[in-house]
This record gives C-alpha cells, structure tokens and sequence, in this order.
C-alpha cells in the first residue's frame, strides 16, 4: 500500500496550486495551514529548493467525527496535501492517504472514515 495519493499535471506550479485549492474544496476541504517548504529551507539553510507547498487540508464534519471516536487523532491531521513544481513547467499534486496513516491505530469505526476522507481526497487529487 502506498501512503499517498498522487498525479502528475502539465501545468505550472501556481496553475496547480489553485487547481489543488479548488478541487479541495469542491470536495468541502479547508487549507488550514500553508507550508511554503522551499521559501523555509532558504530561510533556515539558505539551500535552494524548487517550488513545493504542503496544504494543511481539514473536513471540519469528518474531522469532528474522527475526534469524537478517538481523542488523540487529532495528533495526524490536517491531511497534508503537496504541490510541488516537477520542472519542464510539470507539477505533482500528492494527498497523504487517510488510510495507510490511520493503520496505527485499531478502531474499525475510525478506519471507515478514512475510507470516506480517501475516496474524497482522491477525488480532489483527479479534479485538480
């Protein structure tokens, strides 16, 4: 099993991140937070890294809903969500999968909402 749901895009980065922030919320995703990983290893190590942004994406309901079944959950969200610059003007769009994260923990009522949050994020990753 692989850990993330993923396309390529031949578009330009900032084509895909609007794409990816669209396709989110389409499927009812909030970016909570946004992670700009090449501007940060500049900052910090002053290394040149392309274009790649971790989307903090979060389904208030389903989240709500995974909180209620187990408290601590709350320790893998928001569902990271990567668009990063492939060169030759490409982009990759990648979802982390619900799925394979919440295989450490042993709650079939939580594992079926990770179906549910899976087949939505992969939904957004094809419609972006």
């Amino acid at each position: 099993m692989t850990y993330y749901i993923g396309r390529t895009l031949d578009v330009p980065f900032a084509d895909a991140v609007a794409r990816a922030r669209k396709a989110l919320a389409g499927e009812g995703f909030g970016v909570l937070v946004e992670i700009d990983v090449a501007a940060t290893l500049k900052a910090k190590l002053g290394v040149d890294h392309a274009p790649y942004l971790i989307l903090g994406a979060c389904n208030p309901g389903l989240a709500h809903e995974a909180l209620k079944l187990e408290d601590k959950v709350g320790t893998m969200l928001p569902c990271n969500v990567v668009v990063r610059d492939a060169d030759g003007g490409r982009s990759e769009i990648a979802a982390i999968d619900p799925v394979a994260s919440m295989q450490a923990i042993d709650n079939p009522a939580l594992q079926e909402k990770a179906q549910a949050v899976r087949q939505m994020l992969a939904r957004a990753v094809a419609a972006a």
